[in-house]
């Protein structure tokens, strides 16, 4: 009854992540139980290598679970079809694009493929997700270049057209502002946190920009060795959560700036 009341969209029971190397398997985490809400936008933070990327693509079944269940409205993902899961979850990752001649234009098209006919004809209803999927990013002016001919912080806007475009309720984006300065940074983390407010979709993210995560995201999930929080940004403050995620040589974690800081040197 709890979880009906707080309109839980994704949900996870004792999940395990990690890898599976022949017949070893390297777990990262264990035994995470999340419950996701609707229309919030959550910050993935953690150290390098502390499975952050790991758990996002095992969330959207780019790999499998090492255990445990994902539930996405209360269906277990085991149970999803890929085609299924591309209406209800879109994917932004780190990889590069392959080369291709696509305008912008085409490249935020291919969001609406999961609901195209067999010949790829875009209907009305196509049309107007593009149109609203670009206005939203406020890419009007670039939709006739050629991908290619971007910027970091251009493309990374219209790769998030395209997962907007796709029309699902959770958008997942691996380390959406990796090679991005902070003026660009900042701007895609305003446009998600608008998106949300705007949209109610849900929006996942992994980041390394812990301070900024802090200030616009709704709720974080926190992954440590072996454990890992989700809350507020004042609930895990209040609980001293960041204590030891950095090395305190370098950064203190403020509590009544709710920041690291860096230290004296």
């Amino acid at each position: 009854m709890e979880s009906l009341k707080k309109n839980i969209i994704l949900k996870t029971e004792q999940l395990s992540i990690g890898y599976q190397q022949k017949k070893d398997t390297q777990i990262v985490i264990s035994d995470i139980n999340l419950e996701i809400e609707k229309g919030k936008f959550i910050a993935v933070l953690g150290k390098n290598g502390i499975g952050k990327s790991t758990l996002l693509r095992t969330l959207s079944k780019v790999q499998k679970a090492i255990s445990g269940g994902i539930f996405y409205q209360q269906k277990n993902l085991k149970e999803i079809t890929e085609k299924e899961l591309s209406t209800k979850l879109s994917l932004v990752l780190t990889e590069r694009l392959p080369e291709s001649q696509l305008t912008v234009y085409e490249l935020v098209a291919l969001g609406r493929q999961p609901y195209t006919n067999w010949i790829d004809k875009l209907s009305k209803k196509d049309i107007e997700k593009i149109d609203f999927a670009i206005h939203q990013t406020e890419i009007n002016h670039l939709k006739n270049k050629r991908f290619y001919e971007l910027s970091d912080g251009q493309l990374q806007r219209v790769l998030i057209a395209r997962a907007l475009a796709q029309d699902t309720e959770i958008i997942i984006l691996d380390e959406p502002t990796a090679h991005l300065d902070l003026h660009h940074t900042i701007k895609i983390f305003s446009l998600l946190k608008k998106l949300v407010s705007e949209t109610q979709k849900t929006i996942i993210i992994s980041s390394h920009q812990v301070n900024l995560s802090i200030q616009l995201a709704d709720e974080i999930l926190l992954l440590k060795e072996n454990n890992y929080h989700l809350g507020t940004p004042k609930e895990l403050t209040k609980t001293n959560a960041f204590e030891n995620l950095f090395s305190k040589d370098l950064v203190y974690f403020n509590n009544d700036l709710q920041q690291f800081i860096i230290k004296d040197i």
